[in-house]
């Protein structure tokens, strides 16, 4: 734009100041608001202003706010195949659930599945995920007798699981959600 003169146009950068220019002393330069004050800014605080386009600090606002507005998140098309698929999964294998079974006796290693059971179970309950797949292994069933006897104390409907992923070793169960 230039430089700045006697009677030029100037606005104060990072202020909502604006004035004629009436007096330069060396880096000094003296200006009169709009409201007929006279201040005193550095060179380098000021800039000049007039000409063919004068942008008000409103419509600066308004462009810098239209930048800003967020773009849409784009929502990921979940197919009906992925649809039906269990949500959660617990594998209640004993190597899963602790390092080391030395010490632990059948009856304590069973009441270690069943209460991690009963936790998980309780924990889809309160996050309203509505279908959980508990493995268990074939074995001789034990478990999965236990497991059926917890699942009728909550408000749930319990089945096999898929038999081509898991064979005979799960059962999925599926919350019923309060609306």
């Amino acid at each position: 734009m230039g430089a700045i003169v006697l009677g030029d146009f100037v606005e104060v950068l990072d202020e909502a100041t604006k004035g004629k220019v009436v007096a330069i002393e060396n880096n000094s330069i003296t200006i009169e608001t709009e409201d007929g004050f006279a201040l005193v800014f550095s060179r380098d605080q000021l800039v000049k202003s007039g000409g063919a386009i004068e942008v008000t600090n409103y419509e600066a606002f308004q462009v810098k706010k239209t930048k800003e507005t967020p773009k849409k998140k784009k929502r990921r098309v979940v197919k009906p195949k992925e649809r039906n698929l269990p949500k959660m999964e617990v594998d209640l294998h004993i190597h899963q659930l602790t390092p080391s079974t030395r010490g632990m006796t059948n009856f304590d290693m069973l009441n270690l599945q069943l209460d991690t059971a009963k936790r998980q179970l309780e924990f889809a309950i309160g996050k309203r995920i509505q279908k959980v797949v508990f493995i268990h292994g074939v074995g001789e069933g034990v478990l999965k007798e236990e497991l059926k006897y917890l699942f009728k104390k909550y408000p749930v409907d319990f089945y096999d699981a898929k038999y081509q992923k898991y064979g005979l070793g799960a059962t999925e169960v599926y919350i019923y959600q309060n609306p």
